[in-house]
């Protein structure tokens, strides 16, 4: 077996283990080239859940929701990106639409009508 695969299963694998700043793999490494950094980070005091940090200002901690101007912008840009279809494109595919509904409209039918004769005849 390869290195670094034994003893895992279908998860991450190597691979995972390696990826992102908050992975074991990281930490480590960074233990190890600063062995204070651990330490450090354990001696701070934790933040109730309430509380607020006394650094930032309440306006700051509040992400603000986005804007009806903002919004009409992005609509109008996406909307731009949109390729519209023709005026034959959009008759023959209506068309389609409205056949294929038809046609299942009636298959319903006459499915619910074969059931409902069928219950009459055992009840």
């Amino acid at each position: 077996m390869p290195k670094g695969k034994k003893g895992k299963g279908k998860g991450r694998g190597a691979k995972g283990a390696q990826k992102g700043p908050g992975s074991a793999a990281a930490n480590q490494g960074a233990a190890s080239v600063n062995p204070d950094a651990a330490e450090s980070t354990t001696d701070q005091q934790p933040v109730a859940a309430g509380s607020s940090s006394p650094d930032l200002e309440p306006d700051a901690q509040k992400p603000k929701g986005p804007s009806p101007v903002g919004f009409a912008q992005g609509t109008k840009e996406e909307l731009a990106k949109v390729v519209w279809p023709d005026r034959q494109q959009l008759i023959s595919e209506s068309a389609a639409v409205i056949l294929m509904v038809s046609f299942l409209a009636i298959f319903i039918s006459l499915i619910d009508n074969v059931f409902s004769w069928a219950s009459r005849l055992v009840f």
